[in-house]
């Protein structure tokens, strides 16, 4: 009896033990569950905060800020770097800060913000060549500005690049670049920094630009699907191309790129807009004596509708004609018209 006894009590303790031990797993689970929970509610609530794009600011105030910090006279072209200085200041140090480049969670989870500062950072990369190749230089033969050198090296580093170097460090170095530009600038002792308000140099990057409207407004509309006929080598006979391709092709834009080609168009139209401003202010005087200072105000008015407020919290790609709205083609209406408008404007700047 003894022996059946000590099995019994035995079997009782091995349960009592399991019974233990499923228990301790149960509250490891649970308190796992919660952590779990508690980071997920907290990093969707610091992406949300995160997911915001900065709002226009006025060229002029921004202007005299740079000018000020920097202990340095406003002359032609202080407000073209300046205004650089402010958009790529904003780019990095925005709510959330630069968010493209990072690995951990909730960045890595985000792509609107990110495409929208890859959208920045395209033009802010277009301004400091048009700098550094035609603006600072009175001629093709002239000597190039060394701190836009250095500028337009540091704006073109991997904007995806997370350490050793880091892609902020790298661009906070362009931003100095850009500040001892606008120093030497408003310098009458330093005669070598120049920025030439010409109607051909204000054509050079005015067709760079033209060039990014026009890839963008392509993508966008895309976004329904469209047959394209193969136009590449037409207007020319004697034209030839590397490899051969379809006389007729469909193109759409992936569903899962819809988001980020509107936001990175979001994040262009709104550095093109600052950008726009400022040269109305430094060529302010071709402007007006091509008689084209309206044109330029009226493609700031074009792009003007591009930041309002976007009430759907997605970006909805509905028919054409269909019952839902199509963003992606609101977006590439106001881009084509400004992009239309822009080559009138070098027309303009060249023949008037």
């Amino acid at each position: 009896m003894s022996g059946i006894e000590d099995s019994i009590d035995q079997v009782k303790e091995q349960v009592s033990d399991s019974l233990e031990t499923d228990g301790l797993s149960q509250t490891i689970l649970r308190g796992a569950g919660m952590v779990v929970l508690v980071l997920a509610i907290g990093f969707g609530a610091l992406g949300f905060y995160w997911d915001d794009e900065p709002d226009l600011f006025d060229v002029h105030k921004a202007t005299g800020e740079v000018t000020a910090e920097l202990g340095t006279s406003k002359v032609v072209g202080s407000t073209t770097v300046a205004t650089m200085i402010t958009m790529a200041d904003t780019l990095l140090y925005k709510r959330g800060g630069y968010l493209y480049n990072d690995i951990m969670p909730p960045s890595v989870m985000m792509d609107n913000v990110p495409n929208w500062e890859f959208g920045v950072l395209v033009q802010i990369r277009d301004m400091a060549r048009t700098l550094r190749n035609n603006l600072s230089r009175s001629q093709s033969q002239s000597t190039e500005d060394a701190d836009l050198v250095r500028a337009e090296g540091q704006f073109y580093f991997d904007n995806n690049s997370w350490v050793l170097p880091e892609t902020e460090d790298e661009y906070e170095k362009g931003i100095r670049a850009l500040k001892s530009y606008v120093i030497r600038l408003g310098d009458e002792n330093q005669q070598n920094a120049q920025f030439y308000a010409r109607a051909d140099n204000l054509r050079t990057w005015l067709s760079e630009v033209e060039t990014r409207l026009g890839s963008l407004s392509q993508r966008l509309s895309a976004s329904v699907g469209k047959r394209q006929l193969d136009t590449s080598l037409a207007g020319d006979a004697a034209a030839t191309q590397s490899t051969s391709s379809s006389p007729e092709q469909q193109v759409k834009t992936p569903w899962s790129e819809l988001d980020d080609v509107f936001y990175e168009a979001r994040g262009t139209t709104w550095a093109l807009i600052h950008l726009l401003r400022a040269i109305e202010v430094d060529f302010r005087d071709v402007l007006e004596k091509k008689n084209a200072l309206v044109s330029l105000q009226q493609i700031i008015r074009d792009l003007e509708p591009t930041q309002e407020t976007l009430w759907s919290p997605l970006i909805l790609n509905g028919d054409g004609f269909g019952m839902l709205a199509n963003h992606s083609l609101v977006m590439g209406s106001h881009i084509s018209r400004a992009n239309a408008a822009i080559i009138d404007l070098r027309r303009l700047l060249e023949d008037g």
